[in-house]
């Protein structure tokens, strides 16, 4: 069975109540969860499950991809059981930083394409760090300094992000609706689309700030060759 996303629709929801559908082990489905899984390149939320006062802790968050059910992944599962109902209350100091470094992802990526005709080819954001790979000839680190400086610039703007759902067909009509070089969205009927208006529309599917001033200042790590055409770029906020 589905879990319904609650993410999706509020990322700075922070606790909920949910139904335990199934558990294996230390690992249980709820029928709904505010728990970002570990997917799109974004890692998994961490908290823990309340029932009572009993604190069951989350390690982490994973979704099939083709039931859409998410576990969680539990330290211990003791007095939990099926169709029990419990507390879900994120680690919102992770959560949040890794919203930060999401948008600023999104805004990196945006100016990469629009002024480097860059598109990405692979990417993680991690709660310390995030990393983007992107398919471009170019060996010098200028054009992310380049692209990091523009991102930071847009910081500073104070926009106000939105997200809203398109249906799929004509989500894909919107230019740069996909900056992945070889990915596509997944087939569902409506598309959640992120947009940071005047640099940024995306089809996306993971948490984000509400405006772009709480990403705070992006600084570039380090930038590494990964191949004949592929660069990675490393980058925190603080």
């Amino acid at each position: 069975m589905e879990t319904k996303q609650l993410y999706l629709y509020d990322s700075y929801r922070r606790e909920f109540e949910a139904k335990i559908q199934s558990m294996t082990d230390k690992q249980v489905v709820l029928d709904q969860t505010a728990f970002h899984p570990l997917t799109g390149g974004v890692a998994n939320d961490t908290g823990c499950l309340m029932k009572g006062n009993v604190k069951h802790e989350v390690l982490q968050v994973q979704i099939n991809r083709e039931t859409r059910e998410i576990t969680h992944v539990l330290g211990d599962v003791s007095g939990l059981g099926s169709g029990d109902v419990v507390n879900g209350v994120l680690d919102w100091g992770r959560r949040h930083r890794l919203m930060r470094l999401h948008t600023a992802a999104h805004l990196i990526a945006a100016i990469m394409y629009r002024d480097y005709d860059a598109l990405i080819t692979g990417g993680q954001v991690d709660c310390d760090q995030a990393k983007l790979d992107f398919n471009l000839v170019r060996t010098d680190r200028e054009a992310f300094e380049d692209a990091v400086g523009k991102a930071n610039s847009e910081v500073c703007k104070n926009v106000e992000l939105k997200i809203y759902f398109l249906n799929r067909n004509e989500a894909l009509k919107i230019p740069g609706i996909v900056k992945l070089a070889e990915k596509m969205p997944p087939h569902v009927s409506q598309l959640r689309i992120v947009e940071i208006p005047g640099i940024d529309v995306q089809a996306d599917g993971g948490p984000h700030v509400g405006n772009t001033r709480e990403i705070g200042k992006i600084s570039l790590v380090k930038v590494e060759n990964k191949g004949k055409t592929q660069r990675r770029m490393y980058f925190t906020v603080t």
